[in-house]
């Protein structure tokens, strides 16, 4: 059941890092999802859109904290090293 837990909290950190991406990229640029994803990988920006799209798992992070959700809490820490760790090869 713990690695279930584990399983959920590292979906949540990607989901939440997808979710950060699309508001910014909404909200902070003139261009729509797909265009604003193509045009900031074709400029080397990828990485630090995906980075930028992390920050909102500080937020789920300690929410978890706040539920006594611990397992789940280190799914999403798992899910920002493995984005810090893709943004290397993006």
């Amino acid at each position: 059941m713990d690695k279930l837990h584990w399983i959920y909290g590292f979906l949540l950190g990607i989901a939440a890092t997808i979710i950060g991406t699309y508001l910014y990229i909404t909200f902070a640029t003139k261009y729509d999802f797909r265009e604003g994803i193509a045009i900031l990988q074709m400029g080397g920006m990828l990485g630090r859109l995906i980075k930028l799209g992390a920050l909102l798992n500080i937020g789920v992070f300690f929410l978890l904290l706040h539920f006594k959700k611990d397992t789940m809490a280190k799914g999403v820490i798992v899910a920002v090293v493995f984005l810090a760790i893709m943004t290397f090869f993006v």
